[in-house]
C-alpha cells in the first residue's frame, strides 16, 4: 500500500488531511501524472503546510521547514550584512545556489542577493523562501535528489517545489510572539479566500508580517546582535479556469515589499581608537550603531495554458521572476567629509544616512513541456520532453557620492564611504544580461509491477560560457508488497549565476598613506584579468542514491536513502589578496589603483556523503490519535582538491583558506534530528518535538597556524510544545513555546567569531526560548 512521506503525515495529521487525497498528485522528480511518494525511483517528501500555517510556531516558510525536514537548513544571520536581511535555505548541507527551487513546478528566480561577509552560504546566491506566505501554500515537495537533467540548473542537491492553494473557501490567521527575553516581538495577520471564477478557482492570499529587532549582546556592549527588523506585505494570487474542453489557463501572481534593518559593527566613542578615523567627536561623542537598511522588491508572475493535443498533453508557460534590494545606511557619518569638514574650520559633521546604491536580478523563462502516457508498453511508459528558453539580467546601482566617497583626500583623518555599509561606486555599476536555451527528454517505464525505470537527458547552452548535457538513470524494484528498493545514478551542473560573475563592489581605503581601492573584483573585469583569473564555467557534479521504502501496514512507514554528491569546480569566493601574502600580483594591481582584491574562482571539488531516515506511526493512546514521526540527515561535506589558475598557483591559502574551507564544510551541521509526537484528544491537540543539532566547526581570524584553534561548537538538542484548542470546527487557538529549555550555542571567543559575539549564527540561532500564540478562523 502507498502511503504519505513521513514528514508528510506528521505536517498533516492535525489537519484532518487523509493521506489518500495525496496519492494520485503531480510529484517533484517525475513528469507522471500517476505518481505517489513512496512508489516513485526517487527520494520525494511532500509537507502539507497546512499545520505550520495554522498552528506553527514560526511565521516564515524558511523557519518552518528547519524545524520539519532534517535535510533543508535555514540559518537567521546576525552581523552579516545583506545576509541578514534575507534567510538562505539549502538541502543536503550544500550551498544555497545548488537547490532549486520551483513554485507550482515552475522555476524561481533567486535573489539579487550574494551572500558575502560573515554568511553561512558565502559566495552563494540563493531564493528567497519567505516572499511567499506560509497561508498560500498547499504543500511543499522536497526531492532529495540531483535533477539537473529534469530541471536544469541549481538542481545539484535536490528541488523543492512549493504548491500554492486553489481551494474554495476563507481563513485566516493572527499570531504572536516573542522571545522570553521580551525582545524580538512578532505580530502576523494573513488572510487567504478561493473564490469560483469561470468555471476554475482563484486563491487570493494576503501576508502582514512584523518581525522585532532582539539583542543579545552582553550588558554595557553597544553591539546589537540578534534577529534584524522586518516588515512585510505580501500578496500572492495563484488560480485557474477551463478554456477548450480538457485545457485550462493557470496562473500565479505575487509580490512582497520588505523593509528591513540590520546592526553593523558598533563604532565607539571619545577615548576610542575610532575618532576620528571611524567616527566623530561631534556628532557620536559616546559611539553609535550603523543601520543596513535594506528595501526589498521581490515579484513573480507565471501564466500559462495545459490543453490535449491528440493523445499528448501540452503545457505552454512564461514565467517572470524579479528581485531588488537597495541600501540605506542610517545612524551612520561618512567620516572623511566630518574629517575635512573640521580640517575648514567647521564642527567635524557630515550627513547621517545615505543612499548607498544597491542591486536587481531579473528572470524571464518560457516553458514548452509536452508528455504522453502509453498504457500498452509492458506496464506502462511515460514520455516526456519539451524545451526552455530563459533571459536574465542583473544591475548593480551605485550610491550617492557621499556612501562612498573620501572627501579629506589626505588618509590621515576619517575613512571613506558611510560606516556600516560603503555605498556602490560608479564604477561598481552594472547591467549584465544573458540567455540560456535548454532541451530535454524524460522516460519512465514500468517494466512490471514490481519493477521501475527512468531515465533524462538534457541540453543547455548559455551565451556567457557555452553549453553542457547532463544525465540521469533511475530505478526501483518492489521486492515485497511492504519493501521497496530504489537508486539513481545522475550527472548535474550549475551555470554560475551573474551576480557571481558580475558583482563588483569597491571601498577606499588607506595603504602606507596612498587612498587605495579595495575590490572586489567581477569576473572578466581588468582587475581580474589583471589577476589571471579564468572565466567562470560550469560547476559539473555526480550524484548516487541507494535507499528502501518499507510500509508493513497502513499505520507504519519508514524510509532510508543514502547518497553521494561529487561537485567538480566548484565556485568560491576567494581571499583577498594584497602586498603581504602576494608581493607580485600586488604591484600588478597597483597599476590599477588597486591595493587588495578578491574574486569569484572555479577553484575547488569537494564531496557530499550522508544518509536521510524518516519513520512515522499512527497508534490510538487511551482512545486517543497519536501520531509519531522521526527524521534524520547525517551528511558530511569534504573539500577534496583545490586547483588554484596557474597565476595563483602556491597561494591556495589565500585562495582558499582554512576557515573559508569550514564555511563549506561545515556550514550547517552535519546532523540534524526531529522527533514529534502529536496527540489529539477530542478538541484539544498537543504537538511535542525534539530538535537535535550536531556539531560544527568553524574558522577563526587567526587561524590555527597561529596558535588559535578553531571554534567548537558542541550538538544540541532544543524542543518546541504547543496546545491547540478547537473551539468549532472552523475556529482554533494555539499557544505554546520554542525552544522551550532556552538552549543556546557553545559560548566562544568574540575576538574570534565571524559576528564579533560570544556565538556564531548556527544551528537553531541565538536568540533562545520564545513563546506563541495563533487565533486560526475559517469563514
Amino acid at each position: 500500500m502507498a502511503t504519505l512521506a513521513p514528514a508528510a503525515v506528521y505536517a498533516q495529521s492535525a489537519a484532518g488531511e487523509g493521506a489518500s487525497q495525496m496519492q494520485t498528485v503531480n510529484v517533484v522528480g517525475s513528469r507522471r501524472a500517476t505518481s505517489s511518494t513512496t512508489d516513485t525511483v526517487v527520494p520525494v517528501d511532500v509537507i502539507p503546510m497546512s499545520k505550520a500555517a495554522e498552528q506553527g510556531a514560526q511565521f516564515d516558510l524558511a523557519q518552518s521547514l528547519t524545524y520539519i525536514s532534517p535535510s533543508f537548513n535555514s540559518t537567521r544571520q546576525t552581523g552579516a550584512d545583506g545576509a541578514d536581511l534575507v534567510d538562505s535555505a539549502a538541502l543536503r548541507g550544500l550551498g544555497s545556489d545548488q537547490t532549486l527551487v520551483l513554485v507550482n513546478g515552475k522555476r524561481r528566480h533567486t535573489t539579487a542577493l550574494v551572500n558575502l561577509f560573515g554568511a553561512r552560504n558565502r559566495g552563494n546566491t540563493g531564493t528567497d523562501m519567505n516572499a511567499i506566505p506560509l497561508l498560500a501554500i498547499k504543500d511543499v515537495q522536497v526531492l532529495r535528489d540531483g535533477a539537473a537533467a529534469q530541471y536544469g540548473s541549481d538542481a545539484i542537491a535536490g528541488v523543492m517545489d512549493i504548491g500554492l492553494k486553489k481551494s474554495l473557501g476563507c481563513e485566516a490567521v493572527a499570531g504572536y510572539s516573542q522571545y522570553s527575553e521580551g525582545d524580538g516581538k512578532n505580530y502576523m495577520a494573513s488572510a487567504y479566500c478561493g473564490v469560483a471564477l469561470a468555471g476554475g478557482v482563484v486563491g487570493i492570499t494576503g501576508e502582514y508580517v512584523d518581525r522585532g529587532r532582539s539583542n543579545r549582546a552582553d550588558a554595557g556592549n553597544p553591539r546589537i546582535i540578534g534577529d534584524t527588523k522586518a516588515q512585510n506585505q505580501t500578496l500572492y494570487v495563484n488560480g485557474d479556469v477551463p478554456t477548450i474542453p480538457g485545457g485550462k489557463f493557470y496562473f500565479t501572481a505575487g509580490a512582497q515589499t520588505r523593509d528591513a534593518s540590520s546592526a553593523a559593527w558598533a563604532r565607539g566613542g571619545v577615548g576610542s581608537d575610532d575618532i576620528p578615523s571611524r567616527n566623530s567627536a561631534a556628532m557620536y561623542p559616546n559611539g553609535f550603531v550603523p543601520f543596513i537598511d535594506g528595501a526589498i522588491d521581490d515579484r513573480y508572475a507565471t501564466v500559462g495554458h495545459k490543453s490535449k493535443v491528440g493523445e499528448w498533453t501540452a503545457d505552454l508557460s512564461q514565467t517572470y521572476g524579479y528581485n531588488r534590494m537597495m541600501y540605506n545606511i542610517n545612524n551612520t557619518l561618512n567620516a572623511s567629509i566630518a574629517n575635512a569638514d573640521l580640517i575648514k574650520g567647521g564642527k567635524g559633521v557630515s550627513a547621517s544616512s545615505f543612499d548607498a546604491g544597491g542591486f536587481s536580478f531579473r528572470q524571464l523563462t518560457t516553458n514548452a513541456d509536452f508528455s504522453r502516457y502509453y498504457d500498452h508498453i509492458l506496464q506502462g511508459l511515460n514520455v516526456a520532453f519539451g524545451a526552455e528558453y530563459r533571459s536574465e539580467q542583473y544591475k548593480i546601482f551605485a550610491g550617492e557620492p557621499g556612501s562612498y566617497i573620501d572627501a579629506d583626500g589626505v588618509g590621515f583623518g576619517g575613512n571613506a564611504g558611510s560606516q556600516g555599509f560603503p555605498g556602490f561606486q560608479p564604477g561598481d555599476r552594472t547591467n549584465a544580461k544573458r540567455h540560456s536555451s535548454a532541451a530535454y527528454l524524460d522516460l519512465e517505464l514500468d517494466v512490471s509491477d514490481r519493477v521501475k525505470l527512468q531515465g533524462a537527458l538534457r541540453h543547455e547552452r548559455y551565451s556567457d560560457f557555452g553549453s553542457t548535457t547532463t544525465g540521469k538513470l533511475a530505478g526501483s524494484l518492489r521486492v515485497t508488497p511492504d519493501l521497496l528498493l530504489r537508486g539513481s545514478a545522475s550527472t548535474g551542473f550549475r551555470a554560475p549565476s551573474l551576480q557571481q560573475v558580475y558583482f563588483s563592489s569597491t571601498f577606499t581605503d588607506f595603504i602606507s598613506g596612498v587612498p587605495t581601492d579595495v575590490v572586489l573584483a567581477p569576473n572578466g573585469g581588468p582587475v581580474a584579468n589583471a589577476a589571471g583569473i579564468p572565466k567562470l564555467k560550469e560547476e559539473k557534479s555526480t550524484s548516487y542514491t541507494l535507499g528502501t521504502t518499507w510500509s508493513p501496514n497502513s499505520a507504519m512507514s519508514v524510509t532510508a536513502d543514502f547518497y553521494d554528491i561529487k561537485i567538480k569546480d566548484r565556485i568560491v569566493l576567494s581571499g583577498r589578496f594584497n602586498a603581504d601574502n602576494y608581493p607580485s600580483l600586488a604591484e600588478r594591481l597597483a597599476k590599477l589603483g588597486v591595493g587588495e582584491a578578491q574574486f569569484f574562482v572555479n577553484s575547488v571539488d569537494t564531496q557530499t556523503r550522508g544518509l536521510d531516515l524518516t519513520a512515522s506511526h499512527k497508534a490510538t493512546l487511551a482512545g486517543n490519535k497519536l501520531t509519531t514521526f522521526l527524521a534524520m540527515n547525517f551528511s558530511k561535506t569534504e573539500v577534496t582538491g583545490i586547483h588554484a589558475p596557474a597565476s595563483l598557483k602556491g597561494y591556495e591559502d589565500v585562495l582558499l583558506s582554512e576557515r573559508e574551507r569550514l564555511f563549506i564544510e561545515q556550514g550547517g551541521p552535519r546532523r540534524k534530528a526531529t522527533l514529534g509526537f502529536d496527540y489529539v484528544a477530542g478538541p484539544v491537540e498537543t504537538d511535542f518535538k525534539i530538535i537535535h543539532f550536531g556539531p560544527q566547526t568553524l574558522g577563526t581570524f587567526s587561524g590555527t597556524a597561529a596558535g588559535v584553534p578553531n571554534a567548537k561548537y558542541e550538538a544540541k538538542t532544543s524542543a518546541d510544545l504547543s496546545l491547540t484548542y478547537s473551539i468549532s470546527k472552523n475556529t482554533k487557538v494555539t499557544f505554546g513555546g520554542a525552544n522551550i529549555f532556552n538552549v543556546k550555542p557553545t559560548r566562544q571567543n568574540p575576538d574570534e567569531t565571524d559576528n564579533g559575539f560570544k556565538y556564531d549564527s548556527v544551528q537553531f540561532g541565538l536568540n533562545g526560548a520564545s513563546y506563541f500564540g495563533r487565533l486560526w478562523v475559517k469563514f
